[in-house]
């Protein structure tokens, strides 16, 4: 009788011991114990590979990058502030306007921004009890409501719920957080790249050049179409701007403003809005200096640029405007001065 009742101690103490720390071969365990987080640099361990995704990109940089400090004459402008060092979304409300954190601001729009519940909680695409930050499946982290607190402030939301991706079910992260192998096993990228990714802008739009009423004898035609952006080109901040350019094929002379895309500050009030709708197609005439068609080899480039103006070449403390009268075209490159997105050589042999 004893070596049975030592049996079923042993037994009871086994089942005890699996029962309180769990089984080795993919059986129950218990919940991970829950660890807090105080900066984005806690996420870091346990996904190392987003992690660096984020680093590299735009939301990272979003307080200490040379261009925003410049732009907001390094945060004096307050209202931007808001979107550059958010509060988490979650505890401001989706699609509200956020709110200005004051610690970890070097640390931009980070993890904590997007995925910090106000219980604490960690919202993530599936739950686990197993895992230390305990993610909760939240699907609202995946629609473009989610976004707009901070991108609708100059309509980029809007200007996507009025194209026909929205019908389609096709929102911002389909194009800005694609998933990282084609499934969703392997998780979305976190770069969150847009229009610092020469790739995404040259999808965008395209520029096609021809004829007027396809007559070679008569001037060129310019036509650029908006062809995959889900919104206007640029869209976003005020300061995001893109121009067409040209000069006669072959030359290394001056270039000549044709066109610019952007959306103006609030005290331009003298300024339009020629942001190139989602989906348009608009056309612009090569015209010489005295309004004559351009009928010789020409080429042409879109540039784009993250601040409006161009450096001037001769005086580095110098900005300048392309439309502006009077600016001498030799004092700046422009397209050392942005990104190249598309260039054309129309005409002759090319």
């Amino acid at each position: 009788m004893k070596p049975i009742l030592g049996l079923l101690v042993l037994a009871l103490a086994l089942w005890g011991a699996t029962f309180l720390f769990g089984e080795s071969d993919g059986g129950p365990t218990l919940p991970a114990p829950a660890v807090s987080h105080s900066s984005s640099h806690n996420c870091a361990e346990c996904h190392a590979q987003v992690f660096e995704e984020w680093s590299s990109g735009p939301h990272a940089d979003s307080w200490t990058g040379a261009a925003v400090r410049k732009l907001s004459g390094d945060f004096s402008n307050q209202d931007c502030i808001d979107c550059h060092a958010p509060q988490p979304v979650f505890v401001t409300g989706i699609a509200e306007r956020v709110l200005p954190r004051i610690e970890r601001r070097v640390e931009g729009v980070d993890c904590i921004t997007c995925h910090a519940l106000p219980d604490g909680g960690v919202a993530g695409s599936f739950t686990s009890e197993t895992v230390a930050c305990r993610p909760e499946a939240t699907v609202a982290l995946t629609r473009a409501d989610f976004c707009a607190g901070c991108h609708d402030q100059h309509q980029t939301v809007q200007q996507w719920r009025d194209s026909r991706w929205a019908a389609e079910g096709i929102d911002c992260i389909d194009c800005h957080m694609p998933l990282r192998d084609g499934t969703p096993s392997g998780g979305r990228r976190h770069g969150m790249h847009g229009g610092t990714d020469l790739v995404m802008l040259q999808s965008a739009v395209e520029v096609r050049g021809s004829r007027v009423d396809d007559d070679p004898a008569n001037g060129w035609l310019i036509e650029i179409e908006n062809v995959g952006a889900g919104h206007s080109f640029p869209t976003d901040e005020r300061s995001r701007a893109a121009d067409l350019f040209w000069r006669p094929a072959g030359s290394e002379g001056a270039w000549t403003h044709l066109h610019r895309f952007r959306s103006p500050y609030r005290y331009e009030t003298d300024v339009p809005d020629t942001l190139l709708p989602v989906h348009a197609t608009e056309r612009y005439a090569v015209l010489d200096a005295d309004d004559a068609p351009v009928t010789g080899p020409i080429e042409v480039v879109l540039l784009y640029k993250r601040s409006p103006h161009y450096r001037d070449m001769t005086d580095p403390m110098q900005d300048l405007w392309p439309e502006d009268p009077g600016v001498d075209p030799y004092a700046t490159d422009v397209p050392r001065d942005a990104i190249v997105v598309h260039r054309l050589v129309l005409g002759g042999d090319q």
